[in-house]
């Protein structure tokens, strides 16, 4: 059924992110996938960079790898059946990026209840479900209200 699942998530948000990783782990088991998990950074604005160190990049580039290397490591899956990726840039593009990477043929992304800035501003889950070359599930998070 499916080949290759594409998890992305925010290192910021692992409540947001694990119901997902669950979802794409239960299906990764049943269908025999490959997983793959993506992080994005976000660029940071030009006006900032005076206030920040020559070396902001490169240390921001290890502690996002490292953190997601360490929630990899702790997926109960087979090592040789999942990848993970540290991208910048924006959110959605980098997404459908790695899909087209990865030869992609399921995405699963979590989301947040919608919230009215949501409707009106538009969210990463939706402009991925929009433009995905593959099939996507989006997880929602157990919140109320």
């Amino acid at each position: 059924m499916f080949h290759s699942i594409l998890v992305p998530v925010d290192l910021s948000e692992l409540e947001v992110v694990r119901p997902a990783l669950d979802k794409a782990l239960a299906l990764a088991g049943m269908t025999g996938a490959s997983l793959h998990v993506v992080y994005v950074r976000s660029i940071l604005p030009v006006t900032f960079m005076e206030y920040v160190p020559p070396s902001f990049d490169e240390e921001q580039q290890g502690d996002a790898e490292k953190k997601l290397e360490e929630l990899v490591a702790s997926l109960p899956i087979a090592r040789d059946k999942v990848t993970a990726a540290v991208r910048m840039g924006s959110v959605y593009n980098e997404v459908l990026a790695e899909a087209e990477k990865t030869k992609t043929d399921l995405i699963v992304v979590g989301s947040h209840r919608p919230a009215m800035s949501t409707y009106l501003l538009g969210s990463n889950a939706a402009t991925i479900v929009r433009h995905a070359p593959c099939s996507v599930l989006v997880v929602r998070t157990g919140e109320e209200g």
